[in-house]
């Protein structure tokens, strides 16, 4: 799964910013990004601490870029910068005190683009690297919720599911957002996004407001982004099983083939991506944040070193720019833009 990740990582290089400096796992991790070419690394807190952190653990920093929030050169224009962002919500001597700390430290190193994207959580909460990036780093242009999303991985199998980690009970439009944020995330990870609108209920079958909320956001994406292919409300069995989806919604160019999941709230995709995990054998990679401007990525405080690894690859891949995508011109039109381009330039010849 990350082999192309790291092909297209080592084509377009990136840094990522790592807030816990003197976590062995982390040190880990960076060895081997750095070793390996994959990308730079910037390590976050006191340099003598971090290097005698590495040297204890065996672990080769010397291509890591070391950052000691309390000595940075650059300090007053950060505090300037993270003062004109907050907008009079914090002092300059709150901001100042707040840059002390590697979670908003490192999320203005991203900012200021120090950094391409930031991963931490290997101590901190979820809360504490969420917070920062939606104070300073925002939604991007369109987006109003960050969101979250699962990849699950079974041998050569990928599902995408969201929202499983950050929006409680998400209205319509969060629905909208998540689902076309998750279809982004899908193509990351190689995968053709056939999204399911996950519910009780299959296009009308049961009724209730969860039924109408997420029929209705069903509506809502395919005007949103009609060339998304999306089926919803459907049933889990309906948007996994051709035989289950024949009788339900025969002709539906998602059901009985559904590879990303949209849950109607965090019970129901909490609960699913765990019953995936735990009964169906699949590893889930994640959460990966959505809808920020930068990726801003969160680790449980229970993971690996390998963990690590493989999800610094994906918040780096997640940081290059989407290659915009073209409509194919057909002869016959290429032919006729070329005859209306000479003979516009026999007209303005002739007005010469």
């Amino acid at each position: 799964m990350l082999t192309k990740m790291i092909e297209n990582l080592k084509k377009n290089p990136r840094t990522i910013v790592f807030t816990e400096g003197t976590d062995n796992r982390i040190l880990d991790a960076a060895s081997k990004l750095t070793a390996e070419g994959i990308m730079g690394v910037i390590l976050l807190g006191n340099v003598d601490e971090v290097k005698a952190a590495a040297k204890a653990g065996g672990y080769a920093i010397d291509q890591c870029q070391i950052i000691d929030p309390l000595t940075y050169p650059e300090m007053d224009a950060m505090v300037a910068e993270m003062v004109k962002l907050r907008k009079g919500k914090m002092t300059e001597e709150k901001v100042r005190k707040a840059l002390t700390q590697s979670n908003y430290f490192g999320t203005m190193l991203v900012k200021m683009g120090k950094g391409d994207c930031l991963l931490g959580g290997a101590t901190y909460s979820t809360a504490d690297t969420v917070r920062p990036a939606l104070q300073l780093i925002k939604t991007k242009p369109g987006n109003k919720i960050v969101s979250s999303c699962f990849i699950m991985v079974k041998g050569d199998e990928r599902l995408a599911m969201g929202d499983c980690a950050i929006n409680i009970d998400p209205s319509e439009d969060d629905l909208v957002e998540i689902a076309i944020e998750s279809a982004r995330t899908a193509r990351v990870f190689g995968i053709d996004p056939k999204v399911a609108m996950l519910s009780y209920s299959t296009l009308g079958s049961g009724k209730g407001d969860s039924v109408t909320k997420v029929a209705n956001a069903t509506k809502k994406i395919k005007e949103a982004a009609p060339d998304l292919a999306v089926e919803g409300e459907i049933q889990f069995d309906a948007s996994v099983s051709p035989e289950v989806a024949a009788i339900k919604c025969s002709g539906s160019p998602v059901a009985g083939q559904a590879n990303t999941f949209i849950f109607p709230d965090i019970n129901a995709g909490n609960i699913g991506y765990k019953i995936a995990a735990r009964l169906g054998g699949y590893t889930a990679v994640g959460p990966v944040l959505q809808g920020l401007n930068a990726p801003i990525n969160d680790l449980s405080r229970g993971c690996t070193a390998e963990e690590v690894y493989s999800m610094s690859i994906v918040t780096a891949a997640l940081s290059i720019p989407e290659e915009p995508e073209y409509d194919v011109i057909d002869e016959k039109d290429l032919e006729m833009i070329t005859r209306l381009v000479i003979e516009t330039l026999k007209v303005i010849k002739g007005l010469k």
